[in-house]
């Protein structure tokens, strides 16, 4: 488990801090007492988690873009972090078949900005580039991806994650060899789940909509095998890693953070479980047989964070599910800020 004691304190730079994911990290490190600069773009939701929990007056919040080169360098180098998170990125499978430019220069372009900002800052200890399980080349086989499997995204967002695994390695090989360079990692993770989530195309935020208006839940690929995970489980797994090559750069490599089988499901059990947890809630299918090409099986094997790291899931999807209503459910901003820290405390036992 990760011991949270250690970012006491520490200099933290996190890009996409606005994000879901990056506000939920964001929030964790601010109670663990860490000093936080995040690098990002304004949220592209709204509602926003960043907005609605200010997370922007808890921390020192740069609005600013990742394929500008010389901006982001400047910050880092002001705020001298010792720990290095790289979250920003265009994140959508379908948006990027609509804008693929778009999403390889964020995606590809942005990793060397970053790296090469982190080049330039020696107070860097300790580097996490964050992609996804879609890197691998998805062979729909029903056993778990290890990290030394081929990587070959089919759809943009994919590809150019695959793209940033690369650059990320070359780096490392490249201008990261000596006994004072930082660490430099990338982990990879499934599909999150969690309050506070309102981006478009997912499956939760779509399930809380329509069932918040009233309306019936429309599901258009309910066979597809996803392992789905709590957004608190892949986060504990990115401050474990960049701990523990902070302390020891010899692990410095990739790592897989993905849920146990049992929460390895298919969509459309996934949303039969949030009909569970939200009373009243119900489902259709509608299969779109023109739509984008999306791997209808992925699956992570997680051995090596488990051995090196000491990592592990802690949250089963029926949890996690149930964990994302408790915040949808709150009638109040102030109510689901409360909870997400509740939340936190209660998952790292602080």
């Amino acid at each position: 488990m990760t011991d949270l004691s250690f970012y006491k304190n520490k200099r933290v730079f996190l890009t996409g801090h606005t994000g879901f994911k990056g506000t939920w990290l964001t929030n964790i490190l601010i109670l663990a007492g860490a000093e936080v600069t995040g690098y990002s773009l304004e949220s592209s939701t709204n509602p926003s988690l960043f907005a609605v929990t200010n997370t922007g007056k808890k921390m020192r919040s740069i609005i600013g873009d990742v394929r500008d080169r010389v901006k982001l360098a400047v910050a880092v180098s002001e705020a001298r972090p010792d720990i290095v998170f790289h979250l920003a990125a265009q994140p959508l499978v379908r948006l990027s078949y609509r804008e693929p430019a778009e999403t390889y220069e964020t995606n590809v372009m942005g990793t060397v900005n970053i790296l090469e900002a982190v080049r330039a800052c020696p107070s860097v200890r300790s580097f996490v580039n964050v992609t996804t399980d879609k890197v691998y080349e998805n062979k729909e086989w029903h056993w778990g991806y290890r990290e030394n499997e081929n990587l070959n995204g089919f759809d943009p967002y994919s590809n150019s994650k695959s793209c940033s695994e690369l650059v990320t390695s070359s780096y490392r090989n490249s201008f990261f060899g000596t006994a004072d360079s930082p660490a430099i990692s990338t982990a990879r993770s499934g599909n999150v789940i969690g309050g506070g989530d309102y981006s478009e195309d997912r499956i939760i935020p779509d399930c809380i909509r329509a069932t918040s208006a009233g309306k019936e839940i429309i599901i258009r690929n309910p066979h597809s095998t996803r392992p789905y995970q709590h957004v608190l489980e892949c986060l504990s797994g990115y401050l474990l890693l960049a701990q523990k090559q902070f302390e020891d750069k010899s692990i410095a490599g990739s790592y897989n953070f993905g849920p146990d089988d049992e929460s390895c499901v298919t969509t459309g059990e996934l949303v039969t479980l949030f009909c569970e947890c939200w009373k009243g809630a119900f489902w259709k299918n509608v299969s779109e047989p023109n739509s984008p090409h999306e791997a209808s099986f992925l699956k992570l094997d997680c051995s090596k964070s488990k051995k090196v790291l000491g990592w592990k899931p802690c949250w089963n999807i029926r949890m996690a599910v149930a964990k994302a209503v408790e915040i949808a459910r709150c009638d109040s901003d102030s109510l689901r800020v409360a909870c997400l820290e509740k939340q936190i405390r209660e998952y790292f036992a602080f």
